[in-house]
């Protein structure tokens, strides 16, 4: 009886291609917000703006207002591409705080709050993740679709000495899935792509880094800030667990 090779979508399947080892994770990139940090609560930013005591009706009614604000249709034209520059950032942001009425007088300093380290809280595992990820002689970088540079908020936390590269979406223009941005955090910790690992909360953004050769794992939403973010599957994943 004739035998047939056996057959992929490419051709003939080789026996080099079932039997091919995994390039050990040499590096890992991290993506920012929803990843290793998370911001404080719309309310405690709210009566920091304000300066002043806000009850609870009224802070419902202008966190309802920002839900609002989503759909509004000049909100809406302000985000694509918000994060390919420093002025398109602030605008999309700003233009959504200033949708609600009683916001609008603040809608700077709401936007100023991102820029400040202080109103921003490391999970609670992102440290001991990070720790040990550099004490196994992993490269670390952040990849991040972000309009400010993000080392401040690092250093405030005492994080930024695990990382030696540093990819802002805003400095190139672009944003997450370019492959641009993986392959220049790559060149910067002289890895390669196929021994690199992606980890961030964005499907199609962080998931992207597939696209342009990386591994990418894609945490799931819902982590509040300072709570544990599931990090150690990342440790799994690089082989230390």
């Amino acid at each position: 009886m004739n035998r047939l090779p056996a057959c992929g979508p490419e051709g003939p399947l080789r026996v080099t291609d079932a039997v091919r080892e995994p390039v050990p994770v040499r590096a890992v990139l991290f993506d920012f917000s929803g990843t290793l940090f998370q911001i404080a609560s719309y309310a405690d930013r709210i009566r920091a703006a304000f300066q002043r005591p806000v009850g609870e009706a009224e802070m419902s009614r202008l966190l309802d207002g920002l839900e609002a604000g989503l759909a509004d249709p000049e909100v809406i034209r302000a985000q694509p591409g918000r994060d390919v520059s420093s002025t398109a950032h602030r605008h999309a942001f700003t233009t959504w705080y200033a949708s609600v009425p009683e916001l609008a007088p603040y809608a700077g300093a709401l936007y100023e709050q991102l820029q400040a380290p202080e109103h921003w809280v490391p999970y609670a595992d992102t440290e001991a993740a990070l720790s040990a990820l550099r004490g196994a002689g992993v490269a670390l970088g952040v990849v991040s679709d972000v309009g400010w540079d993000l080392r401040k908020t690092f250093a405030h936390h005492g994080l930024d000495r695990y990382f030696t590269a540093w990819v802002h979406s805003y400095a190139y223009d672009t944003e997450k899935p370019d492959p641009l941005l993986f392959a220049q955090a790559c060149r910067e910790l002289g890895v390669d792509p196929a021994g690199t690992l992606m980890v961030g909360d964005h499907p199609a953004k962080d998931g992207g880094a597939a696209a342009a050769g990386l591994r990418s794992y894609v945490l799931p939403a819902g982590a509040a800030p300072g709570a544990h973010r599931g990090l150690d599957a990342v440790l799994r994943l690089a082989g230390l667990r």
